[in-house]
């Protein structure tokens, strides 16, 4: 029964590469999602309408939010009455690279789909997580690690979850993906790696050579527009992580950790520069 109180958590990207542009216009990419201890709070509630309240006034509560536009969405293809009211608690930046409005989407989705009982498939929810957003997918069906490729839509459950301590730092920078997929420096002739591998070799086997082949193609243009989050992955090596990258589009950026004491450490320093982190431990997932 309602209300309901539900997480929603944000995401990193362990590598993230661009593979090509589509007639389209959109962009191939592969890429490997790995949750983060960060998360947004949904709270519904019984109403006749769909409604929404958010507590960060930045953020629109009209038909443009994607919490709304996933219970329409949901509403529309059941073919159902049923009315909620949403109550978004942000935590999550927005801007940065990590999934917040895709996890709301989803968080949304998956929820009323079992509050309303609308029968909707597996397959119809994907069709419309897709519809909403290229990492909604990732939020809807998946719990740890995640091989992505197309438009970030074609997923792969890893079966695996991170072994090392993660500090994630939002710099204050807020970077819309349209800006970062305008301004990016393509390089579309290399030779892909294979992420599956190298993440089963760096997280079953330990193996950190794995980590020389991580690279996200927005570092090098958001670097060049923003220094100060290339100032924030510098501090975050500094302070001992031993792989440090920028999150999706940016602006976030995390630090991988070997010991929970270097990570907190780390995470405080960011803390005194106003800055925004979380700390996720080894081993985590999304709860269900």
């Amino acid at each position: 029964m309602y209300p309901l109180s539900v997480k929603s958590f944000a995401k990193i990207n362990l590598g993230l590469l661009i593979t090509s542009k589509r007639p389209d216009g959109y962009h191939t990419l592969e890429t490997v999602f790995a949750p983060v201890d960060w998360f947004d709070t949904l709270e519904f509630r019984d109403a006749d309408t769909l409604s929404m309240r958010c507590t960060d006034p930045r953020l629109p509560v009209d038909e443009n939010n994607l919490c709304l536009k996933a219970a329409r969405i949901l509403r529309e293809t059941a073919g159902i009455g049923e009315g909620v009211s949403i109550i978004l608690d942000k935590r999550i930046p927005f801007g940065a690279g990590l999934g917040g409005g895709s996890s709301d989407a989803a968080t949304v989705l998956r929820t009323l789909n079992d509050r309303w009982n609308t029968g909707a498939s597996t397959e119809d929810l994907h069709r419309l997580a897709v519809s909403l957003g290229a990492d909604v997918p990732y939020f809807l069906e998946m719990k740890g690690l995640a091989f992505a490729r197309g438009i970030g839509d074609d997923l792969e459950d890893l079966s695996l979850t991170l072994p090392f301590y993660v500090v994630t730092v939002f710099p204050e920078e807020h970077i819309s993906t349209v800006w970062a997929y305008r301004n990016f420096y393509p390089r579309f002739a290399r030779i892909v790696p294979d992420l599956k591998l190298l993440t089963r070799r760096l997280c079953i086997e330990g193996d950190r050579s794995a980590l020389d082949c991580f690279e996200n193609d927005f570092e090098p243009a958001v670097f060049d527009h923003y220094p100060l989050v290339k100032t924030v992955k510098q501090e975050l090596l500094d302070a001992g992580s031993f792989f440090a990258s920028l999150s999706g589009s940016g602006s976030a950026v995390f630090g991988l950790f070997d010991s929970r004491e270097t990570a907190e450490e780390a995470a405080a320093a960011m803390r005194l520069r106003q800055f925004r982190c979380s700390l996720t431990a080894p081993g985590f997932s999304m709860e269900p």
